[in-house]
């Protein structure tokens, strides 16, 4: 799983790999040079190091995700909220919150995510 941990420029770059798949590699520099200001030759280094590590293929010059982001999310999440908060959610939560009000709408959705999680 450590495959997944990604940089934040790694990230960056894999987001915008996931909003466009399959792209091509030549849209690709053009979207790395227009939202991160990479030059070829960093385009392709990062694309080859993330598809070394499993994360992407590239196949015929079309770049497709191996990983989808919501793993990628799910296991940068887990490992921030271990870190962070000895694997507290209810901690995680209280310190995420401490300035924040829910409104009802936003509270009932949580209420009803986390029932949907609860053991039986």
């Amino acid at each position: 799983m450590e495959q997944l941990k990604l940089c934040e420029s790694e990230y960056r770059f894999a987001v915008i790999v996931w909003e466009n798949e399959p792209v091509g590699s030549g849209i690709l520099v053009t979207l790395c040079d227009k939202y991160l200001g990479w030059k070829k030759s960093t385009t392709y280094t990062v694309l080859k190091r993330l598809c070394d590590r499993g994360i992407f293929k590239n196949e015929n010059a079309v770049i497709t995700a191996l990983i989808k982001q919501d793993e990628v999310q799910k296991f940068e999440s887990e490992q921030f909220v271990s870190r962070t908060f000895g694997g507290s959610l209810p901690q995680f939560i209280t310190a995420f919150m401490s300035d924040k009000k829910l409104s009802r709408q936003e509270a009932a959705e949580l209420k009803k995510l986390i029932d949907s999680y609860k053991e039986e």
